[in-house]
C-alpha cells in the first residue's frame, strides 16, 4: 500500500488551462495595434496623396491658359483707297474780245456743241464806226499812192529828155514811197478792226457741254484785254474724258508711277466701279500736306460721271516687302517699345515688331516675324518673358484667324 503511493504517478498540471486568457489578450492587442497603425498609415498615405495632387493642381492652375494665333502673310499687293476730285479733261471759260451789249444767246446750261458752233452775238457800234471810219481812210491813201506813184513815173520819163531835174524826180519818189507807207498803216487799222468785229460772234472752241452762262441779253460786256471787271460769258468744258486728281501719301510716292491701274467708285453709283488709269504726276512732295499730286484719267464716253463729284480711288500698289498681319489685340505697349508675346517652349516670350498700317482690327507688322509664331491673343499686362503658359486646345486647334 505504502510502495503503491510511493510510484503511483502525480496528475501533470494544465498550464494551457492557466494561462490561455492572457494569450488571447495579447495577440488581441497587437492586432488592435497592427489595424490602427494601418488606418493610421492609410491616412497619412491619403493626406500625403491628396497633397501633392493639391499641389499639382495648383501649379496647374497657375499657370495661365491662353489663345494663340499665327500671323498671316500680307497680299503682294496692297490697296489703298484715296480721294479723288473729277474733272473734264478741257475747261474753258469763254470772255469776250470786245467791248459792246450781248445782241443774243443760242445756247444754255447743259448744251451740247461743236466746235465753231455760234454761242451769242454782241453789238458793237463804236467798233462798226471805226472800221468805217479806218476804211474811208485806207481809199483816201490808196487815192494818194495812185497819184504819187503816177507823178513819180511821169516826172522819170521826163528826167530822160533832161526836162526836169533830178531833185524833182527825187521829190516824186519819196513822196511815192510815204503814200505807200500811208496804205500799208491803214490797211493794218482796218484789219484790225476788221478782227474786232470778228469778236461780236463768239463761238465754241471745242466740243464739249456748256456748264455755266453767266451772261443775257442787254449786258454790258467788257473785253477781256482791258482794266475794267472781266465777267466770263459762258463755261464750257470736255467730258467724254475726265481728269481725276488724288493726292497720294508721301509714304506711297515711289510706287505711284504713271500706267499704275485704278479703280474709281462714286456715291451715286453704288455697287458699280470704274477703270481708270494713272497717267502722271507732280512728281514734287507739297510741303504743306505732304502728298503726290497725280492726275486719274477715265474714259466717260457717254458723260455718265460729272465733272465735279467726288470718288474714291482705289490703287493696288506693289509690297516692296513681305509683311504679315495680326490682330490688334495682340500689341503690347510697352516703355520700350512695341510688342507681341509669342509662346516658345510652353513659355512667352516678347518680341518686339515695328508696325505699318492699322486696318482697324488687323495691323500691318513689317518687321520682327518669321510667320511661324504663336502670337497670345489679348496677353495681360503683367506678362514677362520667360513667364510659363498653357496653349488653349480649342485655340490652337483653329490656326491662323
Amino acid at each position: 500500500m505504502e510502495s503503491q503511493s510511493q510510484t503511483a504517478p502525480s496528475p501533470i498540471p494544465n498550464v494551457g488551462a492557466k494561462t490561455g486568457l492572457p494569450r488571447k489578450g495579447w495577440i488581441t492587442g497587437i492586432a488592435l495595434i497592427l489595424l490602427f497603425g494601418g488606418v493610421l498609415a492609410y491616412g497619412i498615405i491619403g493626406r500625403m496623396r491628396d497633397s501633392a495632387t493639391l499641389r499639382t493642381e495648383t501649379n496647374t492652375l497657375a499657370i495661365p491658359v491662353v489663345s494663340v494665333v499665327t500671323p498671316k502673310r500680307s497680299a503682294p499687293t496692297q490697296e489703298i483707297t484715296l480721294p479723288g476730285n473729277v474733272q473734264p479733261f478741257i475747261t474753258s471759260p469763254i470772255f469776250s474780245r470786245t467791248n459792246g451789249y450781248l445782241k443774243a444767246w443760242h445756247f444754255d446750261i447743259g448744251a451740247h456743241v461743236k466746235k465753231g458752233q455760234l454761242l451769242a452775238e454782241i453789238e458793237t457800234p463804236e467798233v462798226d464806226q471805226q472800221l468805217q471810219q479806218s476804211r474811208s481812210n485806207l481809199a483816201t491813201a490808196e487815192a494818194n499812192l495812185k497819184l504819187a506813184e503816177i507823178t513819180k513815173n511821169r516826172y522819170q520819163d521826163l528826167l530822160k529828155t533832161n526836162a526836169v531835174s533830178q531833185q524833182d524826180v527825187d521829190n516824186t519818189i519819196g513822196t511815192f514811197n510815204a503814200n505807200k507807207a500811208i496804205v500799208e498803216a491803214n490797211q493794218a487799222n482796218v484789219k484790225q478792226l476788221e478782227t474786232l468785229q470778228s469778236f461780236e460772234k463768239i463761238y465754241a472752241p471745242f466740243d464739249g457741254i456748256i456748264t455755266a452762262r453767266n451772261t443775257d441779253i442787254g449786258d454790258l460786256i467788257n473785253s477781256g484785254s482791258n482794266g475794267n471787271a472781266k465777267t466770263d460769258l459762258f463755261h464750257i468744258s470736255q467730258p467724254g474724258v475726265l481728269r481725276v486728281y488724288v493726292n497720294v501719301p508721301e509714304e506711297y510716292s515711289q510706287l505711284a508711277k504713271p500706267g499704275l491701274t485704278a479703280t474709281l467708285t462714286l456715291a451715286e453709283f453704288p455697287g458699280k466701279s470704274f477703270s481708270g488709269k494713272l497717267v502722271r504726276t507732280a512728281d514734287s512732295i507739297n510741303n504743306a500736306t505732304r502728298t503726290l499730286l497725280s492726275e486719274v484719267d477715265v474714259n466717260n464716253p457717254t458723260g455718265q460721271l460729272l465733272s465735279g463729284s467726288f470718288a474714291e480711288v482705289h490703287f493696288k500698289l506693289p509690297a516692296e516687302v513681305s509683311t504679315f498681319i495680326i490682330p490688334v489685340d495682340t500689341l503690347l505697349f510697352r516703355a520700350e517699345g512695341l510688342r507681341v508675346a509669342v509662346v516658345k517652349n510652353g513659355k512667352a516670350d516678347l518680341v518686339p515688331v515695328t508696325p505699318g498700317h492699322d486696318f482697324g482690327e488687323t495691323i500691318e507688322i513689317v518687321s520682327g516675324l518669321k510667320g511661324d509664331e504663336a502670337i497670345i491673343v489679348s496677353p495681360p499686362d503683367s506678362i514677362i518673358a520667360g513667364e510659363q503658359v498653357q496653349i488653349a486646345q480649342q485655340t490652337a486647334a483653329k490656326g491662323t484667324p
